[in-house]
């Protein structure tokens, strides 16, 4: 009977020995996974303690340098050309002797369509036979005057009827004054149903066919010349200081293959109501291919000035003020930029960077943006 109480006994004390050792290898393991957790948080810490360093390519890297910059002002719009005129009814009918299509020349006083004439050759006959008409009454009329003077010198007639035949000469002739009016008028709108080119160039639209009836003022042609060109450019009250009558533009134009020289003609004297902008009018050569209507867009020359400057790409605008990058004892320093001018070097637009001395290496926009003090290693090549 003692035998089984011992077993029982021996049993209980190796359970609990088990479970001691099992909570004894819990404990290890908990404590080994907090001293990794430590170590890795301190390794990521310390990480986060060591500043980065970029590497930087050759292409990341432009050069402050002093040059001369050609100020400019940038404009765009469309191409017109400098005369254009719309061939239009002068008289209502049937239209007649449509010949010419888009793109057909035509040379001033060119005979384009007609209008059916009937009616207006009949007023014509009309007025005509009208002034014939008064034109005999004033012959009458004049010779009655002169018998009744000779009357009166004889004493035959009285005075009275002397004035009478004067005033009947005048209003006779006064009558054929009138039917003469009459006349040029008939004569006016026989003319104005034969159209006309006002000047020389092409056909750019044609709104009519042969047949219709047009009405006064009908839209038949619009002919544009192509001799010269002129472009509207709608620039900054601030930028239309600085630009001046003769000035020089190179443009872009839509289409054409080379840029073109313009030159500035003309200014309007007065600020565009919606805009607030100033309308600045430039002379554009006509060139092989130049079409009225294409899109241009390019600078007007204003001036020159010498400046350190970098390419505006350069400069960044993602903080409240415009900023470069500049390379000071191997870190990254953000120098603020205060005004400044802008220009062209070749075809390439430059800023210019007060405040950095010529020589600075300053970051291109390619090198993106890296944080004020961060260090950086540029390429030996």
């Amino acid at each position: 009977m003692n035998a089984p109480r011992s077993r029982s006994t021996w049993i209980k004390w190796l359970l609990l020995v088990l479970l001691v050792i099992a909570l004894g290898l819990g404990l290890l393991r908990a404590l080994d996974k907090r001293k990794t957790r430590a170590e890795t948080a301190r390794t990521a810490a310390e990480a986060l303690k060591t500043t980065p360093v970029y590497a930087l390519s050759a292409r990341d890297v432009v050069t402050a340098q002093a040059i001369d910059l050609t100020q400019t002002v940038g404009i765009s719009g469309s191409v017109e050309a400098l005369q254009t005129a719309a061939i239009k009814a002068r008289t209502a009918g049937e239209i007649r002797g449509l010949t010419k299509r888009e793109g057909d020349t035509v040379k001033a006083g060119e005979v384009v369509a007609r209008i059916d004439s009937t009616e207006a050759d009949a007023r014509v006959r009309q007025a005509a036979r009208q002034a014939e008409s008064a034109a005999s009454q004033v012959a009458i009329a004049r010779r009655t005057l002169d018998n009744n003077q000779a009357l009166v010198r004889q004493g035959f007639i009285s005075a009275t009827a002397l004035e009478t035949s004067t005033a009947n000469l005048a209003g006779a002739e006064a009558t054929h004054q009138a039917a003469l009016a009459a006349l040029d008028i008939a004569r006016k709108a026989l003319a104005d149903t034969t159209l006309r080119s006002p000047l020389s160039g092409q056909i750019a639209a044609r709104l009519v066919q042969n047949g219709e009836r047009v009405g006064v003022d009908t839209r038949v042609y619009d002919v544009v010349d192509l001799s010269s060109f002129e472009m509207e450019a709608a620039i900054a009250p601030g930028d239309a200081v600085s630009v001046k009558v003769g000035q020089t533009a190179r443009l872009r134009v839509e289409g054409l293959g080379e840029p073109v020289q313009a030159t500035v003609s003309r200014i309007n004297p007065s600020v565009q109501p919606g805009s607030r902008s100033v309308l600045v009018y430039l002379r554009v050569p006509a060139t092989e291919g130049m079409r009225q209507g294409l899109f241009a867009q390019g600078q007007i020359v204003t001036g020159q000035v010498h400046a350190v400057a970098v390419p505006a790409s350069s400069v960044r605008n993602d903080k409240p003020q415009p900023y470069v990058q500049v390379l000071r004892d191997g870190k990254v320093a953000h120098v603020t930029l205060e005004g400044g001018a802008t220009g062209l070097q070749g075809n390439e637009p430059m800023r210019e960077v007060k405040g950095v001395p010529a020589g600075t290496p300053v970051l291109s926009a390619q090198a993106g943006a890296i944080r004020d003090g961060t260090a950086v290693r540029q390429a030996s090549n």
